[in-house]
Order: C-alpha cells, then sequence, then structure tokens
C-alpha cells in the first residue's frame, strides 16, 4: 500500500455561500490549503494534490431518494420558492441557495475522488476538508447539509464487498450515517459527540440523537455504537474515551476500509459547541488512525472557529504525511479542568463509553 497522502483541493470547494450570516463557511478551507502551502506540506515527496469531480446522479442516489436530489436542483435554479418539505428555510440551518446543487455535486465528488484514491492503492489516505456533511437523511436536508457524502462513500465501499469502519469525531452525532446503515453489519458506525442540553441554552444539543441505545437493528444491531459525551469534556476525558472504544471494536470488527468524519466544532474555542477539546487531544486520535493498518478515507466537517479549523486541519494532514507539526499549530494554553468539574466529567464520560461498549456488536 501506499504511503502517500491526498489532499483534494480546488478554490471552487471554499467559494460558495450558504448565506451572508451563515456560520458554516467553506472559505476557511482556504486558510487550510494556504497553511500548508506555507509550510511546504504539498512540496512533500509523498503529497498528492487531487482534483475533485462532479459526484454523478447514481452515486448521489445510492443514499438520496432520486425525489430529493431533483428538489435540490430546482432550489437550485429557484432558491426563493419553499423547500421546506426537503429540510431547506431561507433561515434556518440549510438554507436554499442559487448554485447549490452543483457546489453539492463538487463536494461530495471530491470526497469519491478521495475513495477512489485509496481504494486504487495511490494513497494511503486522502482528506477532503470540504466533506463530512454527516447530517442529511435521504430525503431531507439537515444540520448544514444537502448531501451526505460520507454515506455516499461508506455505501458505494459497501456494494464493493468491503467492510467500512466510520469513526466520527464531530461534535454532533453522525446521525445521517447511522440512518443509512442501521440494519447492516457492513457498515460500522462509530460516533463520538457531545449530547444533552446546552448549559447556557437549557434545549437538546443538535440533532438530539446518539445515546448508546441506538445500537441499529436486525443484522445491524451492535453496529451503530454511540459515546454520548457530556458538556465540557476536555482531552483528557476524551482520549480516555477514544482509546477505550475505537482501537478495540476495529480491532475486533477487522474493516477493510476506515472512513473518519474530523469536523473541529469539538474545539474549546468553537461559538456552536461546548466541547473543550485542543489540538494536543485531536493529534492524539488522528495519529491513531494514521498508525492503523486501514486504507483511510479522511473527510472534514463541522468547525465554526476558523482559526481553529486552519490550524487543526493543518495539523492532520501533516500527521497524514508523517510530517513534524509545527508548535505554532498547537494551542498554546489549553482547558484543563479540576475539582468537581473534573470529577463529573470523567463520571460522565465514563458512563457514556462503557454504555456505548456494552451496546456495540459481539
Amino acid at each position: 500500500m501506499s504511503g502517500a497522502a491526498g489532499f483534494v483541493w480546488d478554490p471552487r470547494l471554499a467559494s460558495h455561500v450558504y448565506r451572508s450570516d451563515h456560520p458554516l463557511k467553506p472559505w476557511r478551507l482556504q486558510g487550510v490549503h494556504d497553511t500548508l502551502e506555507r509550510l511546504g506540506a504539498f512540496a512533500l515527496p509523498n503529497a498528492r494534490v487531487l482534483m475533485p469531480r462532479l459526484a454523478t446522479r447514481a452515486e448521489l442516489e445510492r443514499i438520496h431518494d432520486h425525489e430529493y436530489v431533483d428538489a435540490i436542483a430546482e432550489a437550485s435554479a429557484e432558491p426563493d420558492l419553499d423547500y421546506s418539505a426537503w429540510g431547506l428555510s431561507a433561515w434556518g440551518d440549510t438554507p436554499p441557495f442559487a448554485g447549490m446543487h452543483d457546489a453539492s455535486l463538487l463536494t461530495t465528488g471530491a470526497s469519491l475522488v478521495a475513495m477512489e484514491d485509496v481504494i486504487a492503492g495511490r494513497s494511503r489516505v486522502a482528506f477532503n476538508g470540504s466533506g463530512g456533511l454527516h447530517h442529511a437523511m435521504r430525503r431531507r436536508a439537515s444540520g448544514f447539509c444537502i448531501y451526505n457524502d460520507p454515506a455516499i462513500v461508506c455505501g458505494l465501499l459497501s456494494d464493493r464487498g468491503m467492510k467500512v469502519a466510520y469513526v466520527d469525531i464531530d461534535a454532533h452525532h453522525g446521525d445521517g450515517v447511522q440512518a443509512a446503515f442501521y440494519d447492516t453489519d457492513r457498515v460500522l458506525t462509530i460516533s463520538l459527540h457531545e449530547f444533552g442540553l446546552i448549559p447556557r441554552l437549557g434545549r437538546p444539543f443538535f440533532p438530539g440523537t446518539g445515546t448508546a441505545a441506538e445500537r441499529g437493528t436486525g443484522k445491524g444491531a451492535g453496529y451503530s455504537v454511540n459515546v454520548a459525551l457530556p458538556p465540557y469534556t476536555d482531552d483528557l476525558a476524551y482520549m480516555r474515551a477514544f482509546d477505550a472504544v475505537v482501537p478495540p471494536l476495529l480491532e475486533r470488527f477487522r474493516p477493510d476500509v476506515l472512513v473518519t468524519q474530523q469536523g473541529i466544532d469539538p474545539h474549546f474555542t468553537d461559538p456552536l459547541t461546548d466541547l473543550q477539546l485542543s489540538t494536543h487531544s485531536r493529534e492524539h486520535v488522528v495519529s491513531w488512525f494514521a498508525a492503523s493498518a486501514y486504507p483511510w478515507v479522511a473527510m472534514g466537517g463541522g468547525g465554526y472557529d476558523l482559526d481553529a479549523v486552519r490550524r487543526t486541519w493543518s495539523m492532520e494532514y501533516l500527521i497524514m504525511l508523517g510530517a513534524p507539526v509545527p508548535e505554532a499549530l498547537h494551542d498554546e494554553d489549553p482547558p484543563v479542568l479540576g475539582g468537581r468539574a473534573r470529577t463529573a466529567v470523567d463520571a460522565a464520560t465514563d458512563q457514556a463509553m462503557h454504555e456505548a461498549l456494552a451496546a456495540a456488536f459481539k
């Protein structure tokens, strides 16, 4: 297997705008690319810059209903009409906007290019930062997500007879990917995410799903694994939960390929979430992915503090390359809980990981 690391890039991936005040800003990817270029990452002998392509209709319909794809294409051409039946709302999380269909085709196609490069053995890992849109459902847009590229990748890999392990480290539950494979044992989904009431608002954290009891059905029973973390989970608690759940389950499952969603919104500076992770726990987790034996398709996801996105995804691609990580990419003084907060978060995190393991396939 090649030791190369692919990075899917085209400025068009960073050019669309959901809405002027929308928290998801695709242009954040330009900062990641420019930082890596300044560091000389793309000049390294094992770096591969990959051009995206448009996803095909058949690829979209591996996960999405054809009527939903038609609706997205229509919303792309006439965004001022009412598409609320499809999860689109002008002032909601996922607004219709001109050109959204083509932008989403390119984002999805970028993940497919990453997949193809890995499966062909040209890269050991390939990363599409514009992807990881894990909330989109078969007939509904949700949570900034229009087409569910990680589910499409997992589905197409499964169709090739491969066992797929999907690990989601975004702050939000990977509900759309879980839903797509809830009744199969061919795709193992593991999601580590914030769960519970938002401390400052007193309402459930989006999307409100992802307890350990959501473990799959039929042949899929035990193959949906959820680690429901409490607000304020920090590096120490998170790394303990990850190490307890992900390595042993992947060793037991023995996938042919690893697919990851690497949203940066668990970062302690993120304005939309309540987890307290830093670049140090991310380095720990992504280094484990990199050291594993599995061919690896990596995608982006959430992340709404633009500097945290820039530094963390730059660091993660350097890890994929096996290159040194400059200290300037790391957080200088990440939060570490103490006292009663430490005790409470540790207890809740331990409970979450134990419940996840108890519900998992044997």
